[in-house]
């Protein structure tokens, strides 16, 4: 018996080692992505920031509400940039400290207000209030977010939750005995922390009363355009909807979507996600007067892929977008080592700011717009970039990443990296050779003991 557990010891402990390997390669690649897309701002020196202003003085108010604990910025910069297209709404941010706020992957903006700045009178009430995902929904981090939700929703406020922002709406308890949709990743386990909450999947948003909520990510485009066409009429939401040309939407298209679940063709982003290091550092390249979904779809399809990381770098500190967000920047002077510039809103390389070309032609590396072949920006644009610089695989699971629409855009094969399947053969080989050490062990071992006994 005792030779016999020993056999299988031999038999299974190289095994069993060798997926230990593997297992901790993993999570020490996860644990870097995971902290590379949630970096912190700075503690640069922030006395001379520019002046945040609301979009403009319109007679509804929507306030964008940013977290304490990490907030998707696309979530943000997306609804953002649809209700500030219209001159009826007046666009702000808000968080519980004027400090700029923390975005997952992307540069931290600065808030126009505090929510106490809303309780004191300093800032207009808000008709609309869009919640976006954050780190922690229903974590003490956010208690001041949650409070003060609740407060606007008890005054009459229309409520947008934006992908798993309904995450932060479910810990308010304003979803309780409602219906309710969020990312199609998140929503069985939405429905076990709370059941109370009829969660839906397959629809691009879902309302219920004054509180809609969305599918992932740019979901928020149309649910925001949803929202519009309620408070500001039809018309004004064609139009918006027109301009920021979120592909197939209308008033009276169908909000169904494809109903996701992870597969086989997602394997190239989970990989990139487990295996970090040495991707490219990507430097995108802001300038007063970016659209704000052109800044979001640029860093969204790296955040989701994790084909870079991506840094954002300025002439200064500081970006004005086109609707008046602050957002903190890099300056040149002081951006890391880059492997390639890239150039959001440039719908070819000759609109590239010369400003950014001088700076990269300095550094030595390219500089590219972030559009597709026909000038296309904004999501379409930044996709069509993705494919190009990775392949079309990668491009077509960011967009499933994000709720995106895919079948109407023009990806290219793209190339073929080294980095992962290099890398990956390497964590192989290493966790097998570690795996083999025991063995190795015993038969140097056995052999010295078969020497000595010569």
């Amino acid at each position: 018996m005792a030779t016999r557990s020993r056999r299988l010891l031999h038999i299974f402990l190289p095994a069993g080692l060798s997926l230990l390997i593997v297992a901790a390669l993993a999570f020490a690649g996860a644990e870097v992505a995971d902290a590379e897309s949630h970096a912190r701002p700075s503690a640069q020196a922030l006395e001379d920031l520019p002046v945040n202003r609301p979009s403009s003085s319109g007679a509804m108010v929507v306030a964008v509400v940013l977290g304490s604990s990490g907030t998707v910025g696309s979530d943000v910069l997306a609804p953002y940039e649809v209700f500030a297209s219209s001159p009826n709404f007046s666009v702000y941010t808000i968080a519980a400290q004027s400090a700029p706020a923390p975005i997952d992957g992307g540069p931290p903006i600065v808030p126009t207000y505090t929510f106490d700045d809303v309780r004191s009178g300093r800032a207009r009430r808000p008709d609309v209030v869009v919640v976006p995902a954050v780190g922690a929904p229903e974590g003490p981090e956010e208690d001041a977010m949650r409070a003060w939700i609740v407060e606007q929703s008890g005054r009459g406020a229309h409520i947008l939750g934006v992908c798993n922002g309904s995450s932060v709406l479910a810990g308010t308890g304003l979803l309780s005995g409602r219906t309710a949709t969020g990312h199609w990743s998140r929503l069985g386990s939405m429905q076990k922390s709370h059941p109370e909450v009829q969660w839906t999947g397959g629809l691009r948003y879902v309302q219920d009363g004054l509180i809609t909520t969305t599918a992932g990510v740019t979901s928020g485009i149309p649910g925001a355009l949803k929202v519009m066409a309620d408070l500001a009429g039809a018309g004004e939401a064609e139009r918006v909807g027109r301009l920021i040309g979120y592909p197939g939407w209308s008033l009276a298209a169908p909000i169904s979507l494809p109903v996701q679940t992870f597969a086989a063709s997602d394997v190239p982003i989970g990989l990139n996600a487990l295996i970090p290091w040495f991707r490219p550092t990507i430097a995108v390249g802001l300038v007063n007067g970016v659209g704000e979904i052109d800044v979001a779809s640029a860093f969204e399809v790296y955040n989701m892929s994790f084909a870079a990381r991506a840094v954002a770098v300025a002439a200064t500190d500081t970006v004005t977008t086109k609707h008046g967000l602050v957002l903190l920047t890099v300056p040149e002077t002081q951006a890391p080592p880059v492997d390639r510039v890239i150039a959001p809103g440039a719908a070819a390389d000759q609109d590239i700011d010369p400003q950014l070309r001088d700076w990269s032609t300095s550094r030595n590396v390219p500089v590219e717009a972030v559009a597709g072949a026909d000038g296309t920006l904004g999501f379409d644009g930044a996709l069509e970039y993705l494919a190009r610089q990775t392949n079309r695989a990668t491009a077509l699971s960011a967009a499933k990443m994000i709720d995106y629409p895919s079948g109407h855009l023009n990806l290219p094969a793209g190339g073929t990296a080294l980095r992962v399947p290099v890398l990956l053969a390497f964590g192989l080989l290493f966790a097998i050779l570690t795996g083999s050490l025991p063995a190795s062990i015993r038969t140097a071992i056995r052999r010295r003991a078969e020497r000595l006994r010569k």
